[in-house]
C-alpha cells in the first residue's frame, strides 16, 4: 500500500498530512494557494509517492491539479470528517493540521467506504460552468428585482404594476425612460403605444389596458428631495439590471447549444417535451456527469434528495426529509417530475397516487422524482435516450386505461 495524505484546503493555503500504510507520519507541511505553493505540494505527493489524497470538496483548482497529477482523490463531506474528529481526540478542539489528519487517516483506514473522485470530460465540465455561473447571474437578478420593486412600491407602484415582470426587458426599457411619475405626466396610450411598438412588446395587453394599471395604482406622498433620491436609485438598479439580464439570455443560447452537442445531450433532452425545458436537461447532465460517479440508482436518488432518511430505534422508525444532498441537482430532478406530471400519463398516474396517500405536493413530487432516477440512470448507463414505447409500466398503464 503505497502512501496516503489528507489535505484540508483553504482559500489562502492548505495543510497537508501524509502517512505510510500503518499509519506512520511521512510528512506535515502548510502551503499557500499561488502557483509556487500548489506546485510545491504536488511535487511532495509525488516524492512521496502518494497514490490517495483525502479531501472535503468534490472540485476546484486544488482538486483538478491533483487528478492531473495521477493522483486518486477521495471528496469526503464536512459533516463526515466533523463525526469523526472525535475518534482521535480526547478534548474538543479544532486546526486546519488536525483536519488533514483526521482527513489522512479516514482514507487510510476506511478508504472503501468513500467512493473515489471520477472527472468528468472537458464538454461536461465546460457545461457545468455555464449553468453554474446562469445560476448565479440569476441570483444576482432576482436580489437586484426586489430592490427595484421595493423602491416603486415606495414611491411610484404603478410602474411596478404595468408590466408583469419588473425584470423583464420591455419593463427595464420603460424604466430607463419613465423612471419616476415626473418623468411621465402626458403619457397617454398614443404615446404608450409608440413606445411599445419601438421596444417590440409582445405581451397581450392593450395599450389602454397597460395604462389602467399604471394609472389605478395608489399614488405615494413622498418629498420632492425623496422622490429624486428614489428616482436615481430606480435609475441606477436598472442600469444594472439590463446587462445582468442580457447576460442570462447570451448564456441561455449557448447552454441549448452546449447540451445539444455533447454526447449525452439527447439522453437527458429526451426526458422533456417543452424545448424550454433544455436548461433542466443542461442541469442535470451537468451535475450527473459523464462518469461512473453514480454506481446505482440508489445512490443517485440519495444525493439527488429523492430518497429520504430512515430514523429507526427500537419500535421507533420514521423517515425524515434528506437535507444532505446536491440542492442543484435536486431542484433540477423536481423540475423535471413536476413538468411531466402534466403530460406524461405514468408520472401523472404516480404523482397522483401519492396525494391519494396524503402526501403533500413536495412530497408527492419527490416520490415522483425518485421513481424518475431509476430511470435517468438506467438511461444514462447504458447511453440510450429515453424511449416510451419501452417503458414497461407506461405501456402497461395505457393498457389499462384501454
Amino acid at each position: 500500500m503505497g502512501a496516503i495524505s489528507g489535505i484540508d484546503w483553504a482559500s489562502e493555503w492548505h495543510d497537508v498530512h501524509i502517512a505510510d500504510g500503518q499509519g506512520g507520519l511521512l510528512a506535515a507541511e502548510r502551503f499557500s494557494h499561488d502557483e509556487r505553493g500548489v506546485s510545491t505540494l504536488i511535487e511532495l505527493l509525488r516524492s512521496r509517492r502518494v497514490e490517495c489524497a483525502a479531501i472535503e470538496r468534490p472540485d476546484g483548482l486544488l482538486v483538478g491539479r491533483l487528478l492531473a497529477a495521477g493522483i486518486v482523490v477521495l471528496a469526503i463531506h464536512p459533516n463526515q470528517v466533523k463525526a469523526a474528529r472525535d475518534r482521535f481526540r480526547a478534548a474538543a478542539g479544532k486546526n486546519d493540521r488536525f483536519d488533514a489528519f483526521v482527513l489522512c487517516e479516514l482514507a487510510r483506514t476506511d478508504r472503501h467506504r468513500f467512493p473515489v473522485l471520477a472527472p468528468s470530460g472537458d464538454e461536461t465540465l465546460a457545461l457545468k460552468a455555464l449553468m453554474r455561473t446562469r445560476e448565479e447571474l440569476i441570483d444576482a437578478r432576482v436580489a437586484l428585482a426586489n430592490q427595484l420593486r421595493a423602491q416603486l412600491q415606495a414611491f411610484w407602484p404603478g410602474a411596478e404594476r404595468i408590466f408583469f415582470d419588473v425584470d423583464s426587458p420591455i419593463a427595464l426599457a420603460f424604466l430607463e425612460r419613465y423612471p419616476s411619475p415626473t418623468d411621465a405626466p402626458g403619457l397617454g396610450a398614443k404615446r404608450l403605444s409608440s413606445f411599445l411598438d419601438r421596444h417590440a412588446y409582445c405581451g397581450r395587453r392593450t395599450p389602454t389596458e397597460l395604462l389602467a394599471r399604471l394609472r389605478n395604482a395608489p399614488q405615494a406622498a413622498v418629498g420632492e428631495l425623496e422622490q429624486d433620491a428614489r428616482r436615481a436609485a430606480v435609475i441606477g438598479l436598472t442600469a444594472t439590471l439590463r446587462p445582468i439580464v442580457e447576460q442570462i439570455s447570451q448564456l441561455t443560447s449557448q447552454i441549448a447549444g452546449a447540451v445539444k452537442a455533447h454526447s449525452d445531450g439527447p439522453i437527458f433532452l429526451a426526458f422533456f417535451r417543452d424545448r424550454k425545458s433544455v436548461i433542466t436537461a443542461a442541469g442535470l447532465l451537468a451535475e450527473i456527469g459523464d462518469n461512473t460517479r453514480y454506481p446505482t440508482d440508489d445512490s443517485l436518488a440519495a444525493d439527488a434528495g429523492q430518497a429520504p432518511v430512515t430514523i429507526q430505534s427500537g419500535k421507533h422508525q420514521a423517515a425524515t426529509f434528506r437535507w444532505a444532498c446536491d440542492k442543484r441537482l435536486r431542484k433540477h430532478i423536481a423540475v423535471l417530475a413536476d413538468s411531466t406530471r402534466h403530460w406524461h400519463p405514468w408520472a401523472h398516474d404516480i404523482y397522483q397516487r401519492a396525494r391519494a396517500r396524503g402526501a403533500d405536493h413536495p412530497h408527492a413530487i419527490r416520490i415522483l422524482g425518485r421513481a424518475w432516477t431509476r430511470i435517468l440512470w438506467t438511461c444514462w448507463q447504458n447511453h440510450t435516450p429515453y424511449n416510451p414505447s419501452q417503458h414497461r409500466a407506461l405501456n402497461t398503464l395505457l393498457k389499462q386505461q384501454g
